[in-house]
């Protein structure tokens, strides 16, 4: 039987996540709620379907969390042996950085979330939401 040897490793401690300012955060609210009236709540959200038992989207909003600004979606489950009659799922995260640079990920299948755009200005965030079909509700 072979005998594992232990040794001690190295792990620095991440830095601490930048402050996010609250100018950028209001900057950030506007802007994100211009985007979804405009553009994806009128590409996303149809009217509730009749004698549909399968869940629907029915709102697309935004919220802080930390240093994390999402993009989320909620769904009605209209099933009546549904867990829930409604609930709701982030399809978009926005990570700042600082100086105004924020890191745009999308919510994989497996509940990861990817990291496809680092170091964008939230406008470049908001063009790739927009056109990118990895951040779909």
């Amino acid at each position: 039987m072979t005998k594992l040897r232990k040794t001690w490793v190295y792990s620095p401690q991440k830095p601490p996540a930048p402050k996010v300012p609250a100018s950028v955060k209001a900057e950030a609210e506007q802007k994100a709620r211009q985007l979804i009236e405009t553009t994806l709540i009128p590409q996303y959200i149809k009217p509730a379907p009749k004698d549909y038992g399968f869940n629907y989207l029915v709102d697309i909003y935004t919220k802080w969390y930390r240093h994390y600004f999402y993009f989320c979606a909620k769904y009605c489950s209209p099933d009546p042996n549904a867990l829930s009659p409604d609930f709701e799922t982030k399809f978009a995260r926005l990570e700042y950085v600082g100086e105004n640079r924020f890191n745009l990920s999308f919510m994989r299948h497996t509940g990861e979330w990817i990291e496809v755009y680092p170091n964008l200005s939230f406008d470049e965030c908001l063009t790739a939401i927009k056109v990118d079909p990895f951040f779909r509700p």
